[in-house]
């Protein structure tokens, strides 16, 4: 339902645009206070071992992923710095989870969103963003998702969203219910509440500096782990960040991620190098077999930037186990298995890709039997 401007008596048209503006901001925060918080699953681990696994499910938000919180703050970001206006189009570079949260409030506003993606991004995402009322553009190479979101949006009254460069500044880091605030909230009566370790991906870079900056605000002793799938920029940039750039890591061949969602051909500007703790260089085969795993072991069905996720998470419970350390770990679904329908949950397309999870899945399963992690901790 399009949102009306009751002006002020005859008020001129910035007067106007600030009364919508005023009702557009009521309008999504009343979305958020009618949402209840996501679920934190734990994850069973052998009793013996001492540690405790959470995921938190960003499935359940009503766009389906982690990027409803970027998307609301980036709305509000937009609305608050006067970029968004009754007539605005509303435009995004996207690999696709973000440009459905995006089409979400736009419509929640009346307002048109275009998604610029690339021709590769699943069916299932293109369908749930234009079941919001979006529209997509899709371009053959994914590194000109940027230009012509640019192009568009200068063509059609519209705002360029930008979700690269403002993911990191538009979501408040002290708390503010932001996704670390509720971490901690969820973990007050665990045995453990105060996680030894939070795990992540970076796609914005977004999540990684709101979490990051939370544990430094309060002194958290929690420390921030990031995975990054093959090909992807983020982690050499964040070696050579760290004047570490003569370690040996495969460097971006400045091709798109297989992993939908996660891993950049560029460094971002949201990417904060500097509040992440450690990195770890994720193979794509072990991101669709963690993935894969999570759903035979647990029950729960998510998409492959999870299985990144968890790649990670289990490489830290086994560094934990080997140091005879005991705590707890949170990690993040980020979205929902049903999105990949056609893609990562699909046999067929996997072999066409030259993805053989196989080989990893019996590392984790075998970890889990043994205690043992049998592949290089990274």
């Amino acid at each position: 339902m399009k949102i009306e401007g009751s002006g002020y008596g005859g008020t001129s048209r910035s007067g106007a645009d600030r009364v919508w503006a005023d009702n557009a901001i009521r309008t999504i925060r009343a979305e958020s206070n009618r949402s209840a918080d996501t679920h934190l699953y734990a994850v069973p681990l052998p009793e013996q071992w001492g540690i405790q696994l959470y995921l938190k499910d960003e499935s359940t938000h009503r766009s389906g992923s982690l990027k409803h919180r970027l998307a609301r703050s980036l709305f509000l970001f937009g609305l608050v710095n006067g970029w968004i206006r009754a007539d605005t189009t509303i435009v995004e570079a996207s690999s696709g989870s973000t440009a459905v949260s995006e089409a979400y409030f736009a419509q929640l506003l009346g307002l048109p969103f275009v998604a610029v993606m690339a021709r590769t991004t699943s069916q299932e995402k293109i369908a749930l963003i234009e079941q919001f009322g979006g529209s997509c553009l899709l371009v053959d190479n994914a590194a000109d998702v940027y230009a012509a979101a640019e192009d568009v949006a200068a063509t059609c009254n519209g705002h360029y969203m930008d979700q690269f460069t403002y993911a990191e500044r538009a979501t408040d880091w002290r708390g503010n219910n932001n996704i670390a605030e509720s971490i901690f909230g969820q973990l007050a009566m665990e045995q453990h509440p105060v996680p030894d370790w939070i795990v992540v991906g970076a796609g914005t870079g977004g999540t990684s500096a709101t979490i990051g900056r939370y544990l430094r605000y309060h002194s958290h002793p929690t420390r921030l782990l990031v995975v990054d799938p093959e090909n992807s920029a983020f982690y050499p940039g964040w070696l050579e960040a760290l004047g570490r750039g003569g370690e040996t890591v495969k460097p971006s061949a400045g091709r798109p991620s297989r992993i939908e969602g996660i891993g950049r051909a560029r460094m971002e500007p949201s990417f904060v190098p500097s509040v992440i703790d450690h990195m770890v260089q994720v193979p794509d085969a072990a991101s669709v077999a963690a993935m894969r795993h999570l759903h035979a072991y647990a029950g729960l069905h998510a998409g492959p930037s999870t299985g990144t996720n968890l790649w990670g998470v289990w490489q830290t419970v086994a560094q934990m186990l080997s140091e005879g350390r005991k705590g707890s770990i949170v990690s993040l679904m980020c979205d929902g298995g049903e999105r990949y329908a056609g893609n990562y949950w699909n046999p067929d397309w996997l072999a066409s890709q030259g993805l053989h999870p196989e080989p990893y899945e019996t590392v984790i399963s075998r970890f889990l039997d043994t205690g043992r992690w049998s592949a290089p901790l990274a």
